[in-house]
């Protein structure tokens, strides 16, 4: 369950780095952290609804 934190965590960085990017004017680079953002916490929220679901190895 670990990585799903991991992947929560990180995830919230890159959606952090995004908005100080759009802020500062930088957009294709906030871009480029959105989709890097969207990957991880779909990625974590994947793992979480499956092992919720009693589907995922223990």
């Amino acid at each position: 369950m670990r990585h799903v934190y991991i992947r929560g965590l990180m995830g919230g960085i890159w959606l952090a780095a995004a908005i100080v990017c759009g802020v500062s004017g930088n957009f294709q680079t906030a871009a480029l952290y959105v989709i890097l953002s969207g990957s991880f916490l779909y990625s974590a929220y994947a793992t979480w609804k499956k092992r919720k679901d009693g589907k995922g190895d223990k």
